[in-house]
């Protein structure tokens, strides 16, 4: 049988981070929900490893009601109190903060556009970006769409929204192909 080539960053790690890598990463995303759990699990990573985030990723959805955006909205400073003494999640405050604030603007979002999808999706003109890396080192850190989003939600009031984390959203949700052609998955997504 023969080996399966996965993207560098995937390679010996361990089980739910393969397959984050081999079902989810990349793959166009056109549904709300995964949108703002992305927006919450991207700002919960900002200075730590994705590895981190995604071993909590289970205590996330149960502190954030299951990444539903108009709950989130309404938490107040006794919830996000509890949230903070919640061992699932990163605990720290300017995360959790945000992330309640974002449920709010993400609202906004979807009232002036229908859908945080079409606003999104907007920013690559409705079709993934495909790119062929040979090695993860080619693999940039932003985008000159992920400028111009992160600059955009910032405007709006969003938090934890900074080129490097939108790119990552990006890369997540398929608005770009990141998997390096020699990936299996480079032409499944």
């Amino acid at each position: 049988m023969a080996e399966i080539i996965r993207c560098e960053w995937a390679a010996g790690q361990f089980e739910e981070y393969v397959k984050y890598h081999d079902e989810e990463w990349g793959v166009p995303v056109h549904d709300d929900r995964t949108h703002f759990e992305f927006l919450i699990l991207e700002g919960a990573q900002a200075g730590l490893s994705w590895s981190t985030v995604l071993k909590k990723r289970e205590g996330y959805r149960k502190a954030f009601a299951d990444f539903d955006p108009e709950i989130v909205a309404t938490f107040d400073e006794q919830k996000i109190q509890e949230l903070l003494q919640f061992e699932g999640i990163i605990r720290n405050k300017l995360k959790v903060n945000a992330a309640v604030t974002n449920a709010q603007k993400f609202l906004e979002v979807q009232e002036e556009f229908g859908s945080f999808d079409s606003y999104i999706w907007g920013f690559v003109e409705g079709k993934p970006i495909i790119n062929s890396w040979k090695s993860m080192s080619e693999v940039p850190a932003t985008s000159s769409e992920s400028d111009e989003l992160s600059k955009d939600l910032k405007k709006r009031g969003f938090k934890f929204v900074g080129s490097t984390i939108m790119y990552a959203h990006m890369q997540a949700c398929g608005l770009v192909n990141d998997h390096t052609i020699n990936c299996f998955r480079y032409n499944e997504v």
